[in-house]
C-alpha cells in the first residue's frame, strides 16, 4: 500500500511539474514571441521594414520583433505577435514580410525625428491633449513624415493603450478650420472670381442666411483678397464665394481630396463625405469656405496644400517605395498656385514671421484654429490648432502640415501650430545645407 501511495505521489509530482512547464512555455510564447512548434528549418526570417536610405524601422532576430529606432514611427510601423502583424505596416504587409520580403518605406528617419521632436516639445507646453504632423515631397507625394504624439514604442506595445497607437495622422478626421481659406481663395482665383487686389467690406460681423459671421483679429473695414488670407477673416471670405457656384465650389473641394477616400494602397485611411449638393444653401457654401462643415485627415489637409506646392497638380500621397503610383490630377492652373503661394507667403512675412517664418528662407502657409465639434455643438473650450505650408515658397519641395488638439494653454494657431512648422522645416532646411538669403538693404 505504501508502494502504491508513493508511486501516485511520483506521478502526481511528474504531472504538476509538467504543467507547470507548460505553463511557464506558453508566457513566454507571449511575452518572447517563442514557436508554438518546432520552426522548420526553411522557414523564411521575416522580413524587415526599412526606409529609403537604408534605415532599419523593423527587423527579426531569431523569433522576437524588434524595433532598433524605438518609437521613431511607432504607430506607422504597428507591431506584432507570434502569429504576424497585429497593427500598421506590419499588419498590412505580413504577407510579404512573412515571405521574408523586406518593405521600404518612403519615410525620412530625419523629417520623421524634427516631426517628433517637435510634437514632444509643444504638445505638453501647451497642455494640449496630442498632436500629429504630416510631411510630403511635393514632386512625388511622398510621405516623409507621419508623427504622434504621444509617442509609441513598438517594442513594448503591451504597455500602451490603442488611443496611443493609433495612426492619428491617417485616420482621424477633424474640422480643418482657416487652412482651408487658402484653397478656396486659389479656386476662385482659378475661376476669375477675385484677384490679389479685390477689395470687399469686412465688418467683423456680417449675417448670412440668418446667422453671424463673426472674424476673430481686428483688421481694417475694407480688404484685399491678399488681406482677407492676412486676417484670416471669415466675412471676407464669406464675399469671396458669394458668386461662387455651390457646386463648383463643392467639386474643388473634392478635387483638392475632400470628402474621398486616400488614393494610398493597403495603409487605412479615413474621410469624411462632403454635404449633399442638395443641402449647400449660402451658410453652407459660406462655412465650407473657412473650413467648418467639412472634415477631413490631416493627410488629406497635407496632400490638398501640396496641390498648390506642385503648380497645381494633385499627386496622390505615397507610404511605399515602388508602389503603384496613385491618382494625378490638375485641379488649379499652374499660373493660379504660383498666385496663391505668393500670397500664402505674405501671410508669414505680414504677419507672423516670428511665429511661422526663419529669416533668410521663404516658407509660405495658414494657420486656424478650429471650435472642436461636440455632439451639442461646437464647443467653448476645445480647440484644434492647425497650419498646412509648404517651403521655399517659390520652388517647394516640401509640404507641412500641423494639428494639436485640446491645448489648453495658448491654443491659437499662430501660437501653437505655426511655431511646430517653422522648426520642423528649419530642421530640414538645415540638413539641405541650403544657404540663406539676403535681405534687401533698406531704403534711406
Amino acid at each position: 500500500m505504501e508502494v502504491k501511495i508513493r508511486n501516485r505521489s511520483r506521478l502526481m509530482l511528474v504531472l504538476a511539474l509538467a504543467s507547470f512547464l507548460f505553463l511557464v512555455y506558453a508566457y513566454a510564447q507571449l511575452e518572447w514571441h517563442l514557436p508554438r512548434t518546432v520552426t522548420a528549418p526553411h522557414a523564411p526570417v521575416r522580413g524587415s521594414i526599412k526606409t529609403m536610405n537604408g534605415t532599419i524601422l523593423a527587423r527579426s532576430v531569431g523569433q522576437k520583433r524588434m524595433y532598433p529606432q524605438g518609437p521613431l514611427a511607432g504607430q506607422i510601423l504597428g507591431m506584432t505577435n507570434m502569429d504576424g502583424g497585429l497593427e500598421g505596416a506590419e499588419r498590412v504587409f505580413d504577407e510579404q514580410l512573412s515571405r521574408g520580403e523586406d518593405v521600404v518605406l518612403t519615410i525620412d528617419p530625419g523629417a520623421q525625428a524634427a516631426a517628433e521632436s517637435a510634437l514632444a516639445k509643444y504638445v505638453p507646453e501647451h497642455r494640449a491633449d496630442w498632436g500629429m504632423v504630416v510631411a510630403l515631397e511635393v514632386k512625388t507625394g511622398r510621405v516623409l513624415a507621419a508623427a504622434t504624439y504621444p509617442p509609441f514604442d513598438p517594442n513594448n506595445w503591451r504597455n500602451y493603450d490603442a488611443s496611443v497607437r493609433r495612426n492619428r495622422p491617417f485616420v482621424d478626421t477633424f474640422e480643418p478650420g482657416s487652412p482651408v481659406k487658402g484653397l478656396v481663395v486659389a479656386a476662385a482665383m482659378n475661376e476669375g472670381l477675385t484677384t490679389p487686389t479685390t477689395q470687399y467690406s469686412t465688418p467683423m460681423v456680417r449675417v448670412v442666411g440668418r446667422k453671424a459671421i463673426h472674424d476673430a483679429v481686428d483688421h481694417p473695414g475694407q480688404l484685399t483678397t491678399r488681406q482677407v488670407l492676412r486676417y484670416s477673416s471669415n466675412v471676407g471670405m464669406s464675399h469671396i464665394v458669394e458668386g461662387f457656384d455651390k457646386a463648383k465650389l463643392r467639386d474643388y473641394l473634392y478635387q483638392y481630396g475632400f470628402g474621398r477616400s486616400v488614393d494610398l494602397p493597403d495603409m487605412p485611411t479615413s474621410y469624411y463625405p462632403l454635404q449633399a449638393l442638395r443641402r449647400w444653401d449660402d451658410l453652407v457654401r459660406v462655412n465650407n469656405a473657412f473650413g467648418q462643415g467639412m472634415s477631413g485627415s490631416l493627410l488629406q489637409l497635407t496632400a490638398a496644400y501640396n496641390t498648390l506646392a506642385n503648380d497645381g497638380m494633385y499627386v496622390s500621397p505615397q507610404l511605399v517605395q515602388g508602389a503603384v503610383q496613385g491618382e494625378r490630377r490638375e485641379v488649379l492652373r499652374p499660373e493660379t498656385a504660383r498666385t496663391i503661394r505668393m500670397l500664402l507667403r505674405g501671410v508669414i512675412e505680414d504677419g507672423i514671421s516670428r511665429q511661422a517664418g526663419i529669416k533668410g528662407y521663404s516658407l509660405a502657409g495658414k494657420t486656424g484654429t478650429a471650435q472642436v465639434v461636440t455632439e451639442h455643438g461646437y464647443s467653448q473650450t476645445d480647440y484644434n490648432s492647425t497650419f498646412a505650408g509648404f517651403f521655399p515658397a517659390e520652388q517647394p519641395r516640401v509640404t507641412l502640415a500641423v494639428m494639436v488638439h485640446g491645448a489648453k494653454v495658448d491654443y491659437h494657431g499662430s501660437m501653437l501650430a505655426a511655431p511646430i512648422y517653422r522648426d520642423i522645416a528649419g530642421e530640414i532646411i538645415a540638413r539641405w545645407a541650403a544657404p540663406p538669403q539676403k535681405s534687401p538693404p533698406e531704403k534711406e
